[in-house]
């Protein structure tokens, strides 16, 4: 054998092997290179892309929006809760004063002291009645004046109705029991008596008045 001779091993060649991450970067390089030779297109995907962005910018935008307007509504909800639940409170307390006020009241008006004894001790009730009605005028309560002004299911509660000949139908003649008002916002409602009017035996006797005759001058000179 011969020096020259070569063996199987050394005939094979050996051949570049070319992968898919050399060809996908070459491809790429490729794209890369036409966008910048071609300014219209980058600047093409430029504005693609800003207009993604505006759009979502709008959505985030809008979605803060809702999103500051349904914590507004709830805050203002929740503070005019809490302001009926104190006007609530206030209310039922006032109102479980109230017949303390009615119990000074009708003292006051049934009670007739004799004596420098009994006097003082008037006197020192009459105190304390004026010191509660100071409380209660500053918590904004107020008397309803009802006598003489016409009969309002809002503000009054019949109890009587009665003939009157000195006061038309649905006017209230007499006040059985004081009512109140708190800031505009009705606190009890009065127990009143209410006119019906002067009656059928009124106005039958209206009708049965004789009517006046014409000028007794003039029936004799016809």
């Amino acid at each position: 054998m011969s020096g020259d001779a070569s063996t199987p091993e050394q005939d094979q060649t050996v051949e570049p092997i070319t992968t898919p991450v050399e060809s996908e970067g070459t491809a790429a390089e490729s794209v890369s290179a036409s966008t910048a030779a071609d300014p219209s297109v980058r600047l093409q995907q430029l504005e693609q892309e800003l207009q993604t962005l505006k759009q979502e910018h709008d959505a985030l935008q809008s979605q803060y929006m809702r999103i500051a307007a349904d914590f507004d509504n709830f805050r203002k909800r929740q503070s005019r809760d809490q302001d009926d639940m104190r006007q609530q409170l206030v209310c039922s307390t006032l109102t479980n004063i109230l017949p303390v006020v009615d119990n000074f009241e009708r003292a006051r008006q049934q009670l007739n002291p004799e004596g420098e004894e009994a006097q003082a001790l008037h006197r020192s009730y009459q105190g304390l009645y004026k010191q509660l009605v100071e409380v209660l005028k500053q918590q904004g309560v107020a008397r309803m004046e009802v006598v003489g002004q016409e009969f309002d299911p809002t503000l009054h509660e019949a109890v009587l109705r009665e003939e009157s000949h000195d006061h038309p139908e649905d006017v209230v003649t007499e006040e059985l029991q004081r009512g109140y008002h708190l800031n505009g916002r009705v606190l009890r409602h009065a127990m009143v008596k209410v006119s019906m009017g002067p009656g059928p035996i009124a106005d039958a006797d209206a009708a049965s008045a004789p009517t006046v005759d014409a000028d007794p001058s003039q029936s004799e000179q016809s």
